[in-house]
């Protein structure tokens, strides 16, 4: 309970003002069946070949940041995606668009039950982006899996008070991180930045996603 009113008590007429926003886009590509069982096979056949990088992965196989080489034309049609979302979001002070050119570094994941991804960020890195090609589970069934993201302020203020939780502009408490559920044929969106991990995969079979790092470079003259 607020403590009661004293009659000194100076009232205060107060307004919420959201600072600062942190951009997520969510997208999903429609009839991705055909280019997902593409991008599939494709990523079976590399992981055949080549055992992969450990980086944020726990289990499962974590490929080398170079799937435009062989990934093919489908490969490319979702870099293709993902730079076109990333130019939706982006602003270049004093610059014109048509001036900054974009470049991808891919990789694929494949998660077999109980593989997750640790809690990381990508430095350098203007844009991140996910496309899941097979969430590991048939519909309905709970796959886990989900892709969470951290608050990049939220150090400071547990560091000074721990527990502490500032009320937003909803009158609640904000969280420290938030969870995005995703299925095939997703696209995510997120500042390179913003720490974000994957919880364990639960599902029956193998899940698959491909990460990106997108990179904008104003272009030589």
């Amino acid at each position: 309970m607020p403590p009661a009113a004293r009659p000194d008590m100076l009232r205060l007429k107060a307004d919420m003002l959201p600072l600062f926003e942190t951009v997520v886009m969510t997208a999903h590509v429609a009839d991705h069946g055909a280019i997902d069982a593409q991008l599939a096979a494709a990523i079976r056949d590399r992981m055949a070949a080549d055992e992969g990088l450990n980086r944020s992965n726990i289990g499962g196989w974590h490929s080398r940041t170079d799937m435009l080489e062989w990934g093919g034309a489908p490969a490319e049609r979702v870099a293709d995606a993902a730079i076109r979302a990333a130019r939706r979001l982006s602003h270049f002070e004093d610059r014109d668009p048509a001036s900054i050119d974009w470049s991808v570094r891919m990789w694929a994941n494949v998660s077999p039950p109980g593989a997750l991804n640790m809690s990381h960020a990508h430095p350098g890195v203007l844009w991140a982006a996910v496309y899941y090609v097979d969430r590991g589970a048939d519909p309905g069934e709970d796959a886990g899996g989900e892709l969470y993201l951290e608050d990049p302020r939220f150090p400071m203020p547990l560091m000074t008070f721990p527990g502490f939780r500032a009320i937003g502009a909803d009158g609640r408490p904000q969280s420290h991180e938030r969870t995005v559920t995703t299925g095939a044929g997703d696209l995510v969106l997120f500042p390179g930045y913003l720490r974000h991990g994957v919880r364990p995969h639960r599902g029956l079979r193998d899940r698959i996603s491909i990460a990106m790092n997108l990179y904008a470079r104003e272009k030589a003259a």
